[in-house]
This record gives structure tokens, C-alpha cells and sequence, in this order.
């Protein structure tokens, strides 16, 4: 399931405000690589249990929002650091 472009580029980082967009396969790779070593966490602290299929990046490409069943989850305690990947 895609989400729509047009919601895409109205959304911003509830925490800085920047732009997100789609991320591509390298970002959701190394994300998933993390998942499945079980090192993946959120800025939460929970775990990332679940492979990533699609998450909107932030501009500064840090952080990671993921997307599930077409809905941006856009919570700063759900969001995903990828700088460590």
C-alpha cells in the first residue's frame, strides 16, 4: 500500500518541523538488517519488532517515521534513529 504524494508533502517531523519523504531501499534495508539483529529501536526506547516496508525519512536524514498499512506514523516515540545503521 503507498500513501498518497499529495499528504507527503504536507507533512513535516512533528519534532523539527523539517520536510519528510519517501525513503528509499537503502534506508529501509539497513533498517531492517538492524530489525532482524534485533538492535533496531525507537526514540521510545521499544523495540522494532515488525520489518519496516515503508517510512517517511526526515530532510536531515536521521530520523525514520515508519508507514503501516498506508498510515504514516507520525510519533516522535515511534520514530526510528537511523543514524546507526
Amino acid at each position: 500500500m503507498t500513501i498518497d504524494p499529495q499528504l507527503i508533502e504536507i507533512l513535516v517531523c512533528p519534532e523539527s518541523k523539517q520536510p519528510v519523504a519517501l525513503a528509499g531501499a537503502e534506508v529501509l534495508e539497513s533498517v531492517n538488517a538492524a530489525v532482524a539483529a534485533g538492535s533496531a529501536v525507537t526514540l521510545g526506547g521499544g523495540t522494532v519488532a515488525d520489518p519496516v516496508t515503508e517510512g517517511l525519512l526526515r530532510a536531515d536524514g536521521r530520523i525514520l517515521y515508519p508507514i503501516r498499512e498506508g498510515i504514516p506514523i507520525m510519533l516522535i516515540d515511534e520514530s526510528i534513529d537511523v543514524t546507526g545503521f
